[in-house]
């Protein structure tokens, strides 16, 4: 059975706090990134984490190693200690929401670009319409 982990950091990114959800599943880090705006009460991440959750859009899978659970309660408060001091997104982390951005990047050119040509066709038979109304007559 794979196992699965969820981490959320939150820090200040002038001027928003900002959310970093990693999801890290059979050797593979997904990230999502969530702006917040004003400083986040606990009890409001935790009815974000229930209910907007899925609806997040994670970026695609990239490598990563799955760290095991260290064993005795010290030593988790001394990490636990280091991760509140490091601030900012690990480099996985980092490479996993470029790698979204330039996804979602080119699916919005694709779209546009749709939309460009649709209403370049529908100008175009506007265009011939308005003609052959004109000619009608003859």
């Amino acid at each position: 059975m794979d196992k699965a982990a969820v981490t959320l950091q939150v820090f200040f990114e002038d001027p928003f706090w900002v959310g970093i959800f990693e999801r890290v599943s059979a050797g593979k880090l997904e990230a999502c990134k969530v702006t917040f705006g004003p400083e986040p009460k606990d009890y409001e991440v935790l009815d974000f984490i229930r209910k907007g959750y899925f609806g997040l859009r994670f970026s695609p899978a990239v490598e990563a190693t799955v760290k095991s659970r260290p064993a005795s309660p010290k030593r988790m408060q001394r990490e636990a200690r280091r991760e509140v001091q490091n601030v900012g997104i690990g480099t996985k982390s980092q490479q996993a929401l470029s790698l979204q951005h330039e996804q979602m990047k080119t699916e919005r050119k694709v779209l546009s670009r749709q939309k460009r040509e649709e209403e370049k066709q529908r100008l175009f038979e506007l265009k011939q319409q308005k003609r052959k109304e004109k000619h009608r007559g003859r």
